[in-house]
């Protein structure tokens, strides 16, 4: 008894060992940092934008790797860029981003990038504008809800920049129009009687920019019309409901309704022919 008694002894003993040697042997794996990506460009002090040439390369971007690295080496972790697009004096607090995965460049036609100009930063055609441009890199995180690791910027780089008024995103443009549907109080419009939705004429705000406040009952539909007859309308190619309740995409002569809000009320719909897209706000 007292022999198999020394043999468990021993035993436990080599296992507390064993233990020990591998707790020794782990080594913490520490963060060295990364050096600041260096951004060039194709352009010098501007970045020309011919809209008569919306498909020619108006700038190249290219950057360096910010070479991460690990106590145990260089990281294997994706590195992943932002792209960032301010004005002068915004100091990129609410900069257009293009994201971009792992790629060290990023080419722009006249189209796209006149497109961040005005889509995205809003900002006047026909005006000379100083924009910024700048590279953040980060790792991506090891869990979708993490945020991003080790965030490094480029230098900024500035240019002058004209964009232009690109073309309307849907046509033609109307001259009036009309909102016709169950979810407004008149109904769906008879053809050939103008008075049957006189009251729901919406305003030009300009050649692109339409709007009317109007009651609308909830859980119904509307299309908006040129005139007041059936020949033509501005629907929605969508007929999944996305668009349900707070805007979406249109077009001319679409195949679907637009969805009106769940619940009735006085809402301001308004539709960008420039854009494509409207919306609809209580």
């Amino acid at each position: 008894m007292k022999r198999y008694l020394n043999q468990i002894i021993l035993l436990t003993g080599s296992v507390v060992v064993l233990f020990s040697s591998c707790i020794k042997e782990q080594s913490t794996v520490v963060f060295n940092g990364g050096t600041a990506p260096v951004l060039t460009s194709t352009a010098t002090d501007s970045i020309s934008l011919p809209a008569s040439d919306t498909t020619a390369t108006a700038v190249t971007f290219s950057w360096t790797n910010p070479n991460y690295s690990f106590s145990n080496g260089t990281s294997s972790l994706n590195v992943n860029y932002y792209l960032e697009v301010d004005t002068l004096g915004d100091n990129f607090k609410h900069p257009a981003q293009i994201g971009i995965s792992s790629s060290l460049s990023q080419t722009f036609t006249v189209a796209q990038f006149n497109a961040i100009l005005t889509n995205t930063l809003l900002l006047d055609t026909g005006v000379t504008h100083t924009i910024q441009v700048r590279v953040e890199s980060y790792l991506t995180p090891l869990t979708s809800g993490s945020p991003t690791a080790a965030v490094l910027y480029s230098d900024t780089l500035n240019y002058t920049a004209v964009a232009y008024l690109p073309p309307p995103a849907v046509t033609p443009l109307p001259s009036a129009l009309w909102i016709t549907g169950n979810a407004t109080a008149d109904g769906w419009m008879t053809a050939a009687q103008p008075a049957t939705i006189a009251g729901q004429q919406m305003t030009e705000v300009s050649p692109t920019l339409w709007t009317i406040t109007m009651p609308l009952i909830g859980g119904q539909q509307f299309l908006i019309v040129p005139a007041n007859n059936w020949n033509n309308k501005y629907a929605t190619s969508d007929g999944t409901g996305v668009e349900t309740g707070s805007g979406g995409t249109f077009a001319y002569n679409a195949n679907n309704n637009f969805i009106g809000p769940t619940n009735s009320g006085t809402y301001t719909i308004t539709f960008n022919f420039q854009t494509g897209a409207f919306t609809i706000t209580q």
